[in-house]
């Protein structure tokens, strides 16, 4: 979401060469969506995007009913193609706006131009509210009747469906208008003050020559010394702390911003809008949660035992939860070496996925670095059809980092393979948009364990791959449940700052179990997760990914010719099918009970495979 000028970037060779080895790293080149902030094509398409919604609204408001009335499918079809064209417009201008910003949040410059554009692209997009409302104000049977009788609107039957299931939520369209508008000044500022106070947030490590920014404070976990990972953690949480009354105002306004938007649509869950974005029943995601809590002692319970024996300790602290193993390579992994085990393992899946993903690399699609004010984590970032994906990462040279590459390309290669749906039909629920980056992880795994030495190493990298699906499934359901208990009480009253760190700890200490122990200055670690700001409820789509993959991959394993066309048919589809039409050529369905005991049990077998390493 986010560039300075916009200035054009090498792909590979000349981005810049941090303090560690880890030789040129990548700067995003945008110029494929636009040449600069400063420059005419934006304000060119800002003009054409205003005026052509406006014109939009005059052609089609109101005139969808008679149009449906007299049979006349052809011109819906019509329509429909012209508002997905609009929406491709808006996506791009939307999409580098963000990009450009997630660049530096902190610079001035930036964060004006992203917040003009937003404004604009509100104004623009409040002509077309109309169009979804008076669409799903048509009778079903008469749109039944419609598709069938006209190709183009066949074409888009995927998406008149989708959105028919928003029906019992809409209101009426001034309310619906005032909510939009409204959403710049609403949540789009408080996230904005969020990623501003993150961003410009810098910790003082005891050791440390100078104060750091979040990214590379966090970072510092995985050190090998400990009193390096326990002085990050004593700076966050000192730092945390003198911000907790500006992050829990953040919380608890956007979780009132929540309920008010909820109440009005009805939703009696305070799940049940995600529910209905990722296009998931309650029960499924009821289920996976049940699951994986009740698997809390099998899992991360036994993991942290093993791990605190390992380490030598009776109980980890928490800042030794991602420490790395006293055999662990430690090295930096430098990035010529990451592109190549990433393509590689993708290469050996499918020489198809590898070559669409090393576009990424080749056409300046990624943005690699570590840079002050720039945008902490990683993502994925689709933009538009026409254009491609770009992805963000903090490379800072760790094997995670290495993972983290993976689940990023992952993510990359399902969008470009999903982009020629068109801007309506491409995106994809967050539950299946999490395949493709678990896969990818899980592909990249793999190749690293085959290449492994000896047992310690061996044994080191399983540690490390179970690592990462616990933060990935048993982590992710601990947020779930905390933004759980802190939006049902939110509908009570405001909560304290002291009341969010309780629930924290409460959830903490039911995930990890009692060899980790949550000492002082942990309970304010929920403050930088962006996702409870961002995207309330996001978090459960990591846990659904990654125990669907373990059982996707499990199918790979065992299956014969044919998984990949399989595979690629899954991501091809993007947002056209539900998880149940997709997940049936491997004979898998989401909604049976023992569904989620099956992708939990390949977490169980890895972890009972270190135990018997150590028999």
């Amino acid at each position: 979401m986010k560039n300075g000028s916009c200035r054009a970037a090498p792909a590979i060779e000349g981005g810049r060469k941090p303090a560690a080895d880890l030789g040129a790293l990548p700067e995003w080149n945008l110029a494929d969506l636009y040449p600069s902030m400063d420059g005419p094509e934006v304000k060119g398409d800002l003009d054409k995007a205003l005026g052509w919604c406006r014109t939009f609204e005059e052609n089609a408001k109101g005139k969808l009913g008679g149009l449906a009335e007299a049979g006349a499918g052809h011109r819906l079809a019509e329509l429909l193609r012209e508002y997905e064209a609009l929406q491709e417009l808006l996506g791009r201008l939307v999409s580098y706006a963000g990009l450009v910003y997630s660049g530096d949040t902190t610079d001035p410059k930036r964060a004006k131009f992203y917040s003009d554009l937003q404004d604009k692209i509100t104004q623009a997009s409040t002509h077309l509210i109309f169009f979804e409302l008076e669409l799903n104000r048509l009778d079903d049977a008469t749109v039944d009747a419609l598709i069938d009788g006209d190709a183009g609107l066949r074409h888009y039957r995927p998406w008149l469906e989708d959105i028919r299931k928003e029906k019992p939520h809409q209101l009426a369209d001034q309310i619906e208008q005032l909510f939009h508008e409204k959403s710049t000044t609403g949540r789009g500022a408080w996230n904005r003050l969020f990623d501003e106070t993150i961003a410009s947030l810098r910790f003082r490590v005891a050791g440390e020559d100078e104060e750091l920014a979040i990214e590379p404070t966090l970072n510092l976990f995985q050190d090998p010394d400990e009193s390096r990972r326990k002085a990050a953690s004593d700076a966050l949480a000192e730092t945390f702390k003198a911000n907790l009354r500006t992050f829990a105002l953040v919380t608890n306004v956007l979780a009132k911003d929540k309920e008010i938007s909820d109440r009005w649509r009805g939703f009696s869950d305070v799940a049940d809008s995600r529910h209905l974005a990722n296009r998931v029943e309650r029960e499924v995601v009821d289920a996976l949660v049940a699951a994986v809590r009740s698997a809390f002692p099998q899992l991360s319970h036994r993991y942290y035992a093993l791990k605190a024996k390992w380490l030598g300790k009776d109980q980890l602290d928490h800042w030794d939860r991602n420490a790395p193993l006293p055999k662990s390579d430690t090295r930096s992994i430098p990035w010529s070496e990451a592109r190549e085990t990433v393509l590689g393992a993708y290469s050996r899946f499918s020489p198809r996925m590898s070559e669409i993903a090393g576009r990424f690399f080749e056409r300046g699609w990624i943005d690699a670095p570590v840079r002050p004010g720039k945008a902490p984590g990683a993502f994925a970032h689709p933009t538009v059809p026409s254009a491609h994906p770009y992805v963000l990462l903090n490379y800072q040279g760790k094997t995670r980092d290495v993972m983290t590459l993976a689940h990023e390309l992952g993510h990359g290669v399902h969008q470009v393979l999903a982009g020629p749906n068109g801007a309506l039909m491409a995106p994809t629920p967050l539950t299946l948009a999490e395949t493709a980056s678990v896969f990818g992880e899980m592909l990249t795994f793999k190749a690293l364990l085959a290449k492994a030495e000896s047992p310690a190493q061996k044994h080191a990298m399983l540690a490390s791959k179970v690592e990462d699906m616990l933060n990935t499934v048993v982590r992710q359901i601990a947020f779930y449940t905390f933004e759980r208990k802190v939006h049902t009480e939110r509908r009570e009253g405001e909560l304290t700052a002291d009341r969010l760190c309780e629930i924290w700890m409460e959830v903490q200490a039911e995930s990890l179990g009692p060899s980790i122990r949550l000492g002082p200055g942990y309970e304010t670690f929920w403050t930088y997760i962006p996702h409870f700001i961002h995207s309330p409820f996001y978090v459960y789509a990591y846990a659904f990914g990654d125990c669907l993959v373990n059982s996707l991959y499990a199918v790979y394993e065992n299956a014969a010719e044919g998984f990949q066309d399989k595979y690629f048919a899954l991501l091809e589809a993007g947002g056209t099918k539900h998880h149940k039409e997709l997940l049936a050529p491997f004979g898998l369905d989401a909604s049976d009970p023992g569904f989620w005991s099956l992708g939990l049990g390949v977490v169980e077998r890895m972890i009972g495979e270190l135990e018997a390493m150590e028999a």
